[in-house]
């Protein structure tokens, strides 16, 4: 099989980026002739077409991409298969979609979305997205380790929890904050390390959890935040330095890094909804939180870039979930047992590391992506042989 594979390419240390390239290493294991191309080089692409002569075009990004990942390759006659990660909720491009043999989403929770939105449900399949072994795996605190927790801060016996993301609230720091509050002098040796990536977003944030921080009364230098950029063995290394991986996020359609901390033999913490449902046992290789609860919307804007013709605002029928909220008192409890439980936080991380192995490795995900598309698409009617 040939596959002409569209992401963010060359390679960036961004997610859609990092999902593309582990599927082409994946893809390329499996036996499959696999060419990566930048999703919006529609001239490459073009070339591509009546070269390569793929037998699929499978696209990563949401469904705002559909220009460049669906319509484009379609006006080309080429198999389409978009790879899709959620966001909030599907505006547009609802009839081209529906046409499609195949739309896989990574997760199950992303494909209930799609289904939710008036993308039609027969369609729709799931398939993960996958880590390298090779990268992220558990490492003894051995001297490289101990000087990434040296540079922190982090003392010997301090637990360092981590959370990472482009920003840290989205990801379910501020209700960490105030599990953190919760649990006060019961355990108080500890440090939380948050991973950011300079933007806007990280920066309105970052304003809300200092004021969060002073309010709930919590010693700020307990707070350290980290802004450079870490390409992933960096971040392999900063995971391994950690003791609990923290992101009960506010919406998270599959949870990439909580798979990779896992990789890493850390507990992870997070919610039960959305894509960590998918990738963590609770109990067994960290836990879930329940939600406590939703953000609904009635209405929402749309702009010419999501396809329509005008700016306008949309009035939903039924009030749409647009995010969530954890439980904070569960979180505290959960915290303050990985804290206290030695050996409770080394038999889940051990398992954890053994779920991420046996479940996410590239090419296990890579071989399910591609019997997906021989059972979905290649055997279709609509397949263009």
């Amino acid at each position: 099989m040939k596959v002409l594979l569209l992401y963010p390419y060359p390679l960036e240390p961004d997610g859609q980026s990092l999902q593309g390239h582990y599927l082409a290493k994946g893809l390329e294991e499996n036996g499959v002739e696999v060419i990566s191309c930048d999703r919006a080089d529609d001239s490459t692409k073009e070339k591509l077409y009546e070269e390569f002569k793929p037998d699929a075009v499978l696209g990563i990004g949401f469904w705002g991409n559909v220009p460049e990942l669906v319509s484009h390759p379609l006006k080309y006659k080429m198999n389409v298969v978009p790879w899709f990660n959620a966001d909030g909720w599907v505006a547009n491009y609802h009839d081209i979609l529906n046409e499609l043999p195949l739309l896989i989403t990574t997760s199950n929770w992303v494909r209930s979305t799609y289904m939710r939105d008036g993308v039609k449900w027969d369609n729709i399949k799931t398939c993960h997205i996958g880590y390298d072994p090779a990268v992220f795996f558990s490492r003894q605190r051995d001297s490289e380790i101990l000087s990434v927790r040296r540079k922190l801060g982090i003392e010997d016996d301090e637990m360092m929890v981590l959370t990472a993301g482009g920003d840290v609230t989205s990801k379910g720091a501020q209700e960490m904050f105030r599990a953190l509050a919760k649990i006060g002098n019961r355990f108080t040796k500890w440090k939380y390390v948050l991973k950011i990536w300079p933007s806007f977003s990280a920066d309105n944030h970052g304003n809300e959890e200092r004021k969060l921080i002073e309010e709930l009364g919590l010693d700020k230098n307990k707070f350290v935040y980290l802004d450079n950029t870490l390409n992933p063995r960096a971040m392999a290394r900063l995971m391994n330095a950690c003791d609990i991986y923290a992101a009960p996020s506010r919406l998270e359609g599959f949870g990439m890094i909580q798979v990779e901390a896992m990789a890493c033999a850390k507990p992870v913490i997070s919610i039960n909804v959305g894509g960590p449902r998918d990738t963590i046992i609770h109990e067994k290789t960290g836990f879930l939180v329940d939600v406590e609860h939703e953000i609904k919307l009635d209405r929402e804007w749309v702009y010419p870039s999501m396809g329509f013709d005008k700016q306008m605002l949309i009035e939903f029928p039924r009030p749409k979930t647009f995010a969530y909220r954890a439980n904070t008192e569960q979180l505290a409890e959960y915290t303050l047992k990985l804290m206290r439980d030695k050996e409770l936080h080394e038999r889940m991380g051990k398992a954890a590391a053994e779920h991420a192995l046996k479940n996410f490795h590239y090419k296990i995900i890579a071989k399910k992506m591609l019997e997906l598309i021989e059972e979905n698409l290649l055997s279709s009617p609509k397949f263009k042989s």
